[in-house]
């Protein structure tokens, strides 16, 4: 029989050096070395619009991408434009908007990164991302958060005679009194509720890391109504572990986490935009109004830089208020007198 000594075209799924075969071998190297699988997800994400980008010019090979071509990459997502998409919600997003600071940084981010592993792993000769430097992300305040008679109008808004609104309460109890992000809230299983010490223990978060944080009694007492009165209900199989559940039995969507809190939000006839993360800023800026300080919070909220807490500083303007009238000068002089 004879067999085929046809070289692979350029490119092709059977060349060794085409930018896709590269991509998947960089994604398995990330598997392998224990990367969150969401971290992976993004990276493909990124990278394949990347090499989308070098195929409609006709660049195939990783060894082909130049220092300018990396430079030209990153002038087209300064220029890019949004196309008009139809949202979740049904609603038409405006056309032409630009990408964010934010998003440009994430995509160029995972291109350095690729590139030093192609480089490292010597796939390539010459990291053509060595000298590429990232645009300065802009440090924005959190847009919205709730105030306190805000967040307590929201947590009466479920409906605590049906099993649903059990679950919805007890959820809404755990996002405000402990600040976890949704994916972490939808990973809860029942041993990981501590009663006794009124704590949660967080399995592998954010950075593949455990942390334990406080939980308050009310949010504690949902959590044991919802158990005692509700879960079981949804229970299809008995060795579900998984604290919140859908009506299949099923653990919760993070995306069906946030639309239920926006609605609970929009119900209570708060005109702020957001899901759970809302309740997240609302957490975390209440606190420090009320005292905590700022390095608890960063351990609670789970953030491996204190610079990432710290803005939360600036949100929290009741203290500077009180701090303003006390001591401004003007406070001294007279003020107008009503006509």
């Amino acid at each position: 029989m004879r067999i085929s000594t046809r070289k692979p075209i350029p490119g092709d799924a059977g060349d060794p050096q085409s930018l896709s075969t590269m991509l998947r071998r960089y994604l398995f190297w990330m598997e392998t070395h224990n990367y969150a699988t969401g971290t992976v997800t993004i990276r493909r994400t990124n990278l394949s619009l990347f090499i989308e980008w070098c195929l409609d010019r006709d660049v195939t090979q990783s060894g082909d991408v130049t220092r300018e071509m990396i430079e030209r990459y990153q002038r087209h997502l300064f220029h890019y434009r949004k196309s008009a998409n139809r949202s979740r919600r049904g609603e038409t997003t405006s056309d032409g908007e630009r990408l964010s600071i934010s998003t440009q940084v994430h995509r160029l981010s995972a291109l350095r990164r690729w590139f030093t592993w192609l480089t490292r792993e010597r796939h390539i000769r010459v990291n053509p991302a060595a000298e590429m430097e990232l645009p300065r992300e802009e440090h924005r305040l959190p847009r919205n958060m709730l105030t306190q008679s805000e967040a307590e109008a929201v947590m009466e808004q479920p409906n605590i005679t049906t099993v649903f609104g059990l679950r919805d309460r007890a959820m809404l109890e755990t996002f405000y009194s402990t600040g976890i992000r949704r994916a972490e809230l939808a990973a809860l299983e029942l041993s990981d509720i501590d009663h006794e010490r009124r704590t949660v223990l967080i399995r592998l978060g954010k950075g593949r890391k455990d942390r334990v944080v406080p939980i308050g009694d009310r949010a504690l007492a949902w959590i044991d109504k919802y158990e005692r009165e509700a879960r079981s209900q949804f229970v299809c199989d008995s060795s579900q572990c998984v604290l919140f559940l859908t009506k299949t039995g099923r653990p919760m969507h993070v995306n069906h986490l946030s639309q239920l809190v926006r609605n609970y939000v929009e119900r209570a006839g708060i005109a702020k935009c957001g899901g759970c993360h809302l309740f997240r800023h609302t957490t975390a800026t209440l606190m420090l109004e009320g005292g905590a300080d700022v390095r608890f919070i960063q351990a609670m909220l789970g953030h491996s830089k204190l610079t990432t807490t710290q803005i939360y500083t600036q949100v929290s303007i009741k203290k500077l208020s009180e701090v303003h009238e006390q001591t401004h000068p003007a406070r001294f002089h007279r003020k107008p007198q009503d006509e």
